[in-house]
């Protein structure tokens, strides 16, 4: 059964009192699931005519559930019991909390680093089958990892077709080649919902179910929320937790979550995208701030506001500027959605377009075509080369100094953000960096894995205010991966992903300072002994 609890003190609870009275008298829960497009106004009504089927998605997705539990047991009646999924953004971080949450195993490849994609493919492959999904079906991350597992079942005699599995948009240039190359299955989803809003579509629901969760269960919970989440009443939970989030006068627009005991493992992460991407853009939005076991050193900053995931039972009030949310799995994912179409109608912005993240793309595919020479550092620092704009690095000639003068450069509403363009599954220890210079700095700090985090808050960082400041991590690796049938290996692809983005990012006038790991293991413990001098 589906529960739902939003607690709003402080700015919180004087933006839920100052905006939910008004959503209410406009009918604006009941209008949106009706699918009204007119609730952004009207620069916003082409593209929200074209994107608002996420909120019947529980329902029309109900006939999924018997076709995904046929080729699960298809497959295990062949032996195949190991699933990995192939995607980014919205097509992998849903899938990624719904199968954490149940406690099943998936491998999520939604990097294109090679050490990484190597993992991928160095495991039990004989009972692998692997679910490539990408709502456009040209994204390159996917295709590239389709194109590495097709080439490895193919040497080990195993017949590839047989073994992967297709969620697209109908139309799609891989729903066409996949047919044609008579793959295993091809799922076709809703195409009238944003991938970042697909959680209760095939995107979502394919490679949980595959890899064994009760995808029925989770939208008969997702079914239970929303005959309340559609009600036009002053107790709508996601009026609340919409007006908590973009209603806050001045705007509150960092957002810390917490994770105390939600038991939905991973969803902050989830949620970070949802609201980057649909709220940061025309210069406002707000940015998740996911905080984890180091704690949250910024959550006392004026302009922040702290969102508590908790238990479905938890009883404690907030505190101080705070929400605090608890739920079971289904009903939050829909929640949040609701939230984040209330946020954006509130901040006055289109939440259904992303009009900032082509730019990098665009960046990236000019660097693959002209190859250019790598650049010589301006200082090196052990194993770690240091580059950047010679006004921030300012004769900087080691990791610390090279911080140091980056965080000089940090606005006073402004904040940090890292950015690790390697294997997050065997480096996670430097996820630790984050808590450390929000220490140093007072201010919030964000931590991203490249290059996933650019189907995410990438678009927050070209689009939102210009606030942050942006330390990316490089990593070489002692071995290249080859892409079959691409002029490009995965270490350029994921170089020239990096170097794109620090590009766009420098000519929007943001301040970058970029740190290549000649050596990973010593380049990770020259970084962080840098950053725990810097936090004192």
């Amino acid at each position: 059964m589906s529960s739902l609890t939003v607690q709003t003190s402080g700015a919180a609870r004087e933006a839920v009192d100052r905006h939910v009275p008004a959503l209410v008298a406009d009918g604006f829960a009941g209008k949106l699931f009706a699918q009204d497009p007119t609730l952004w106004g009207a620069a916003a009504e082409e593209e929200s005519a074209k994107r608002l089927g996420w909120v019947e998605a529980a329902e029309v997705s109900r006939p999924l559930v018997p076709e995904i539990t046929a080729l699960r047991e298809e497959l295990a009646a062949e032996g195949v019991d190991r699933f990995v999924l192939a995607g980014m953004g919205g097509s992998s971080l849903a899938p990624e909390v719904i199968t954490r949450t149940a406690g099943v195993e998936l491998f999520v490849l939604d990097s294109t680093d090679p050490e990484m994609v190597a993992a991928a493919l160095a495991d039990r492959l004989e009972r692998t089958a692997i679910v490539v999904s990408s709502k456009s079906g040209s994204t390159v991350e996917t295709d590239s990892a389709r194109r590495a597992f097709a080439r490895a079942f193919e040497q080990a005699g195993i017949d590839a077709a047989s073994r992967i599995v297709v969620v697209t948009d109908p139309g799609s240039p891989m729903e066409a080649s996949a047919r044609e190359a008579c793959y295993r299955r091809v799922f076709t989803a809703d195409p009238t919902v944003g991938g970042r809003f697909s959680a209760l579509t095939a995107f979502g629901l394919v490679p949980a179910g595959l890899a064994g969760v009760d995808v029925a269960a989770l939208l008969d919970d997702a079914d239970e929320a929303a005959e309340v989440l559609r009600e036009d009443a002053e107790d709508n939970p996601g009026l609340h937790l919409g007006a908590a989030l973009g209603g806050t006068e001045p705007l509150r627009n960092k957002l810390v979550l917490r994770d105390l005991g939600s038991g939905i493992a991973g969803f902050a992460d989830w949620a970070e995208q949802l609201i980057a991407e649909s709220t940061g853009k025309e210069g406002t939005g707000l940015l998740p701030v996911v905080v984890g076991a180091g704690g949250a050193p910024e959550a006392g900053a004026p302009d922040v506001l702290v969102v508590d995931l908790v238990a479905a039972d938890a009883e404690d009030a907030p505190e101080g500027d705070a929400v605090r949310v608890g739920g079971s799995l289904g009903a939050q994912l829909l929640l949040w959605e609701v939230a984040t179409a209330v946020a954006g109608r509130l901040l006055g912005i289109n939440p259904y377009d992303q009009p900032d993240v082509e730019s990098a793309k665009t960046a990236t595919r000019a660097l693959l075509e002209a190859k250019p020479e790598p650049t010589a550092p301006e200082a090196v620092d052990g194993a770690v080369e240091i580059r950047g704009d010679a006004q921030l690095l300012r004769g900087a000639t080691t990791v610390e100094q090279a911080l140091r003068h980056l965080l000089e450069a940090l606005p006073g509403s402004g904040y940090v953000s890292v950015q690790a363009y390697f294997d997050r599954l065997s480096w996670a220890e430097l996820e630790q960096v984050r808590p450390l210079l929000a220490r140093a700095t007072g201010r919030p700090t964000t931590f991203g894995w490249g290059p996933r985090f650019l189907h995410s808050t990438g678009q927050y960082h070209k689009g939102g205010p210009a606030e942050g400041v942006y330390l990316q991590v490089t990593a070489a690796s002692d071995t290249d991966l080859e892409i079959p049938d691409s002029p490009f290996s995965f270490g350029e692809l994921i170089s020239a992903q990096a170097d794109g983005d620090a590009q766009v990012l420098a000519d929007h006038g943001r301040p970058v300072l970029r740190l290549r790991l000649t050596d990973r293991a010593e380049g990770v413990r020259r970084l962080v002994r840098a950053v725990k001098a810097l936090a004192g």
